[in-house]
């Protein structure tokens, strides 16, 4: 599979806005800016700019985190859930699932509360193992995709690059400075760093790769 550089240019199907840190870099307020609709997890609606309610398709989340306010202007497209057994940042993905929206960014997912962002982090490989998307997670910083076996990447000198293992007995790279392999601690995997405009990685198994928006 070929992973494209995410940049403010970057289209997807669908925006996720999650109740973390609002976006502030060009790339992830652009990729907001341009979406061609939103969907909002309840805790994110109070966040988003007023100049881009019209793009709103849906608000969803089991309600407890919006004020009464908010309701009643978001009424028409609340989806309200109220089980517990997943986090609202899930409910919004089942909703652009239910849609057919197949490549999804995720904003404003980290940030605050570092329990919800390991947690949110951990959701992308079940989003692309159960539910089929092409999830990215869009920082201030870079961006997360999930990854299965063979994989290239489009990037650029000195992207900085790190590489989290969840189910691979090897993991080689071509294009990276130094050489990976099936880590045993998310820690030992970072930070790589691209050696030129496209790096491939070679494995067995499932992981995680981080991206930076900016050289180093």
């Amino acid at each position: 599979m070929n992973y494209q550089l995410i940049n403010s240019s970057t289209n997807f199907d669908v925006v996720v806005l999650a109740g973390g840190d609002y976006p502030q870099h060009a790339v992830p307020t652009q990729i907001l800016q341009q979406a061609p609709r939103i969907v909002c997890c309840d805790s994110a609606i109070e966040l988003l700019h007023p100049s881009l309610y019209n793009k709103v398709e849906a608000v969803v989340g089991d309600g407890d985190s919006m004020s009464d306010a908010a309701k009643r202007q978001f009424h028409d497209v609340l989806h309200v859930e109220h089980e517990q057994a997943d986090n609202d940042l899930t409910k919004a993905t089942r909703y652009c699932v239910s849609r057919n929206f197949n490549r999804i960014a995720y904003l404003g997912a980290t940030g605050k509360r570092e329990d919800h962002t390991m947690g949110n982090i951990s959701l992308l490989l079940r989003y692309f193992q159960t539910y089929g998307v092409q999830p990215v997670m869009v920082t201030d910083y870079g961006t997360f995709v999930p990854c299965h076996g063979d994989c290239t990447f489009e990037s650029f000198a000195k992207q900085q690059v790190s590489i989290f293992n969840i189910s691979c007995h090897r993991i080689e790279n071509k294009g990276l400075r130094w050489q990976s392999y099936a880590y045993q601690s998310w820690w030992q995997g970072t930070l790589n760093e691209s050696l030129a405009d496209v790096f491939s990685l070679h494995a067995d198994g499932y992981y995680l790769v981080y991206r930076t928006h900016e050289a180093k």
